[in-house]
């Protein structure tokens, strides 16, 4: 059986790629920083901090996988603007510790780096959809961060690890946390529903336009991926996962908003506006869809659907 190392296990993606991964037959050891909630998918339970070197080289050595999905990142961009030094140290010498431990306790594994589509940055403001060899313009600690760890995986890989990074665009889902735009929408209709929260929700820039996948989806590439470890054809390092079409915020809340009785006014909140915004982010994931024949399945109205449930469950 394939034995899986998933750093950021307690994630949003994390715990949902757990259980796609013991579906599809992995053994999976779930790498986190802090215990795992009750219920949890994972064959094995590992805590240690990305940052810590000896601890991961100590776990690498230990579960010797097969296979590696590194998802563990500080990845809230108002965070990163908020705490830099901790976002490179987690995001960049994280993934260094990690490949160091592959280097020495298990070179023969095969590598799935999580990178993001936040790489891209002042590029999306050419307003057409990007590629892999668009160039890098990181406008946040968060996308810059992406792009130096993206450097150590390529030059792991050109010293002979196997792998690939691939870059999701905007992934939502239940779950999420509401610091990420979709589900703050549905927690405060879903708070405004059961009588919490006045019925005025507060909102950012609702003129952006975003690539918007439904976590499951990005979960099915990552399995897509990782059956590249096997395959004995060329394959890109890097890869772009995104639906290829783009819509407004304004759109996706009002997708929301119509799945709602409750009477809602909507009002900005300076706050909630991020100074880099960019109008517009669209993703060409025509290389992922050659190399392993994936391609987005879930609507978006079910998408949303499934995440207003689930705040609704969470206000009872």
């Amino acid at each position: 059986m394939p034995r899986v190392l998933l750093t950021g296990a307690n994630g949003f993606v994390g715990k949902i790629l757990t259980q796609r991964l013991r579906d599809a037959g992995y053994h999976v050891t779930a790498l986190s920083s802090s215990e795992p909630q009750p219920g949890h998918a994972a064959d094995q339970q590992w805590v240690c901090d990305i940052r810590d070197a000896d601890g991961i080289r100590q776990a690498v050595a230990q579960v010797r996988p097969s296979h590696v999905i590194h998802l563990a990142a500080v990845s809230h961009v108002p965070t990163s603007f908020q705490d830099p030094l901790g976002t490179w140290q987690t995001n960049v010498m994280g993934s260094m510790n990690l490949l160091e431990a592959l280097r020495l306790e298990a070179p023969e594994a095969f590598v799935l780096f999580s990178s993001s589509s936040e790489v891209y940055g002042a590029a999306f403001k050419s307003g057409e959809e990007v590629d892999e060899y668009t160039r890098c313009q990181p406008l946040n600690p968060y996308a810059a961060s992406k792009v130096a760890a993206e450097s150590a995986f390529n030059e792991y890989f050109r010293q002979g690890l196997k792998g690939v990074i691939a870059r999701p665009f905007n992934h939502i889902g239940a779950q999420q946390s509401p610091n990420f735009v979709t589900a703050s929408f549905a927690r405060q209709i879903a708070l405004i529903e059961a009588g919490q929260q006045e019925p005025v929700l507060k909102v950012g820039n609702l003129e952006a336009k975003r690539d918007f996948l439904d976590v499951q989806d990005v979960c099915s590439a990552y399995l897509e991926l990782l059956k590249l470890a096997d395959s004995t054809q060329e394959y890109p390092r890097c890869m772009n996962i995104a639906s290829g079409r783009s819509l407004k915020i304004r759109e996706v809340l009002d997708t929301l908003l119509s799945l709602s009785q409750a009477s809602i006014q909507v009002a900005q909140d300076p706050e909630r506006l991020r100074p880099s915004d960019i109008p517009v982010a669209i993703g060409n994931s025509t290389a992922l869809t050659r190399s392993t024949g994936w391609q987005p399945q879930i609507p978006l109205q079910q998408t949303l659907r499934e995440l207003l449930d689930y705040w609704r469950q969470q206000t009872v």
